[in-house]
């Protein structure tokens, strides 16, 4: 089964909480596994059919098909990144600046370190209806790196930059971002999700 917006719709009906911003991170997440590069065109990359099997009941009670993406793990093992990208390192970061050492946590890492595949803002790589959505999520459930992003730079080029930090690697040449031609990547607007039709 591949989900879309109708996928969306599906999880949105099927979830214990719809309103929860965990609940739509992860119905996001899964409805747009179409819209990442292999193999992360999965629900969520590195959980395996067991870990998503948990995930689906205690989210998505009422769906009765597995989630199974683009490249579905019938054969009950995790997806496993390859190598030479930066997967394995945002997990590590992320699973090392988890607020709470919980199951719920745990998959929360999965699903940003999957959407960081992605090629859009990270709120729209999770189908989330905006940014602010993101960083609530990111406050409550990764507060470590919430509080070191004390200047609201857009979460994805953060994630980097904290990557970047952690090899003792210089990211950026300007003196300060105030003084840097790409501040507005980083720290310019972002805008509303259309590939799920949220505002």
């Amino acid at each position: 089964m591949s989900y879309s917006q109708a996928g969306y719709v599906e999880l949105m009906e099927a979830a214990r909480d719809p309103d929860h911003v965990v609940t739509l991170a992860f119905a996001g997440l899964i409805a747009l596994a179409d819209h990442r590069p292999a193999p992360y065109d999965v629900p969520i990359a590195a959980l395996d059919a067991e870990a998503l099997a948990a995930l689906r009941e205690r989210y998505f009670p009422e769906l009765t098909a597995p989630l199974y993406g683009a490249r579905s793990a019938l054969s009950g093992e995790a997806c496993a990144p390859p190598p030479i990208d930066e997967f394995d390192d945002l997990l590590a970061m992320l699973m090392d600046c988890r607020t709470y050492d919980d199951q719920e946590s745990t998959w929360l890492a999965h699903a940003v370190a999957t959407a960081c595949m992605g090629s859009k803002h990270l709120w729209q790589d999770m189908g989330l209806p905006n940014r602010t959505a993101l960083s609530r999520l990111i406050s409550h459930y990764f507060s470590v790196l919430a509080e070191r992003n004390v200047s609201d730079m857009k979460w994805k080029k953060f994630f980097y930059r904290q990557l970047c930090e952690r090899e003792g690697l210089v990211l950026c040449q300007a003196p300060s971002c105030g003084n840097c031609s790409d501040y507005l990547k980083c720290f310019g607007p972002e805008d509303a999700n259309p590939l799920l039709g949220l505002n």
